[in-house]
């Protein structure tokens, strides 16, 4: 069943779109391995990066200047992905999309009372970890943004 997934998700690629491959790819992993992951023998590591964020979204030590900042904020980057941008009218890949919550339903329903079972194992709990860790990441991020933009940074646009 999940090679049916994995191939309605590869069918969903086109060759003008090389980048969506290895979405496609890093979604299907995600998917296949989330069974491991519900019952607590596969662990998401929260990246140091994000842990430092959580401690102090908003502080500017170390960051006196603006290759400092845009080296933060390059370093948030490569974790949380690109970010957020004006004007950006990208079109979704419907299939792909229509691929991804089928690989998951089907992922969904291998483990009986999955949401008490990822409860029980700590999947859950270390889920809402790894989430308040990407909010503070983007918090974060946002902060450096900003302050990239008020002192004149060059590059920085708002």
């Amino acid at each position: 069943m999940m090679i049916l997934v994995f191939a309605m998700a590869a069918l969903a690629q086109t060759p003008e779109q090389p980048a969506r491959k290895d979405e496609t790819v890093d979604r299907g992993r995600e998917i296949v391995t989330q069974p491991a992951k519900d019952i607590g023998a596969a662990k998401t590591a929260i990246p140091a990066i994000l842990e430092r964020a959580q401690e102090n979204p908003y502080g500017l030590a170390g960051l006196k200047s603006c290759a400092q900042i845009k080296a933060a904020t390059t370093e948030l980057d490569s974790v949380l992905g690109p970010d957020f941008a004006v004007g950006n009218n990208k079109k979704e890949n419907r299939a792909g999309r229509l691929a991804e919550a089928g690989g998951k339903t089907i992922v969904n329903t291998i483990i009986p009372f999955r949401g008490l079972v990822r409860e029980i194992s700590g999947a859950a709990p270390a889920e809402r970890r790894l989430a308040a860790a990407i909010d503070a990441g983007f918090a974060r991020r946002g902060f450096l943004r900003g302050t990239a933009l008020a002192r004149r940074c060059p590059g920085s646009k708002n």
